[in-house]
């Protein structure tokens, strides 16, 4: 197979324990440091960072393909059950539960989670999918619903989360799209590939945003402060992101076009249109940088056709620019 060599390291049960403890242990840590630094009362902080313990193996179930083939007779259920369960343990240990706002949550889970079982694999429906999940994310649905009982505590986040991974199992399970390569540790191919075309970008896309009054020289970050703004942006943004637009939309593209380039061109363009919003409206100079950077994740993608490989070059782009940048 021309990808063999694309394949994660591992998605056997076995990776999947390791990954959940090594989590567990890393979560546990930063979530306590972090509720120190902050001054976070301990009654907010337990069962906040009980919720997302709670997410953290849900979180990675869809790239474990040992693991969510277990749940495939039970889909619905289990997406729906695990997409409320952390709302509910923060939520009414800290005075946050809203009845409304968890009938919310299971509406959405239980819409997504039958689509496919509803309506028939066609790029009608397809459309329509990611149509419904660009509206959850651009019109700030979990905003309401994700309230915190901490100022400066945002805690929506664990609605994104979660919404990446209920995406991921309807598409790998129900769908089966193939080629989407999703996972969280790129292979050596994969490696290279996302550094080079973030080599590409840094010809085009940092001369652009400077020509543009986009960025300007920041006073720079500590090395331990980048290398976790990596493996945040890598895991979380990068792998929802990438997901979203390069795993799924560019794919479907070529399908319906039968043109690669167009694809990739196209989905370049509705990348940079929804960061428009970015701090301002309409933001077309972030908006252009984030088209120009969406065409290159969208070239990782094409060659090592996988989203491991897109989320590599996109990781470092963020990372460069929050580290360096102002």
């Amino acid at each position: 197979h021309p990808n063999a060599k694309m394949r994660p390291m591992t998605q056997s049960l076995g990776g999947f324990r390791a990954a959940l403890l090594a989590g567990w242990t890393a979560l546990s840590a930063a979530g306590l440091l972090y509720a120190r630094l902050k001054g976070i009362p301990a009654w907010v902080a337990v069962p906040v960072l009980a919720a997302f313990l709670v997410e953290y193996p849900f979180y990675l179930v869809p790239a474990f393909a040992e693991v969510r083939q277990r749940f495939e007779r039970i889909l619905p259920w289990f997406l729906v059950v695990s997409f409320v369960a952390p709302y509910v343990v923060y939520a009414s240990r800290t005075g946050q539960f809203r009845w409304w706002a968890l009938a919310q949550l299971a509406a959405l889970a239980t819409a997504l989670s039958l689509w496919y079982r509803i309506l028939p694999a066609a790029p009608l429906a397809d459309g329509a999918f990611l149509v419904l999940v660009a509206a959850v994310v651009l019109r700030g649905y979990f905003d309401p619903i994700y309230t915190s009982p901490f100022a400066g505590l945002h805690l929506e986040i664990l609605g994104h989360v979660a919404l990446t991974r209920l995406c991921a199992m309807v598409m790998l399970v129900e769908r089966r799209v193939p080629g989407v390569g999703y996972g969280f540790m790129p292979s050596l191919a994969e490696w290279k590939i996302g550094l080079r075309h973030f080599a590409y970008f840094l010809v085009v896309g940092i001369p652009l945003a400077w020509a543009t009054r986009l960025v300007r020289l920041g006073p720079g970050m500590p090395l331990w402060k980048i290398a976790a703004t990596f493996v945040g942006m890598f895991w979380v943004v990068a792998l929802s992101e990438e997901f979203f637009f390069r795993g799924l939309l560019q794919q479907w593209m070529v399908q319906w076009t039968g043109r690669p380039a167009w694809a990739l061109a196209g989905t370049s363009i509705l990348f940079g249109a929804v960061h428009l919003g970015f701090r301002e409206f309409p933001n077309w100079r972030f908006a252009l940088a984030a088209a120009v950077a969406g065409w290159f994740y969208g070239r990782a993608y094409q060659q090592a056709q996988s989203i491991r490989a897109s989320m590599v070059t996109h990781a470092l782009v963020v990372t460069l620019w929050r580290a360096w940048f102002v």
